[in-house]
């Protein structure tokens, strides 16, 4: 049974959910940005954007934790910031 487009940005918001108290510790946070083809696109905020350790919090933490929650998806990517300004 394949589930609907809204149950599986719910269970990614759910993901994020369970992850975003690491993030706030340090002095960031995270963000939904689109579902597409399997791929989640995420945005990083406040320290998390300059933090040296980004793209590893991004695959072992974030893409590790949203994979819990839904195999199916094949990637976690962070937009970068400056390109919405």
């Amino acid at each position: 049974m394949s589930q609907s487009q809204e149950q599986i940005i719910e269970k990614i918001h759910q993901a994020l959910d369970e992850i975003r108290p690491f993030l706030n510790s340090d002095g960031g946070d995270i963000s939904f940005v689109s579902l597409k083809d399997n791929k989640v696109k995420v945005q990083l905020h406040g320290a998390c954007v300059g933090c040296s350790v980004n793209q590893m919090t991004l695959k072992s933490g974030v893409e590790m934790t949203i994979k819990k929650y839904l195999p199916e998806i094949e990637s976690v990517e962070s937009i970068d910031p400056s390109v919405n300004d």
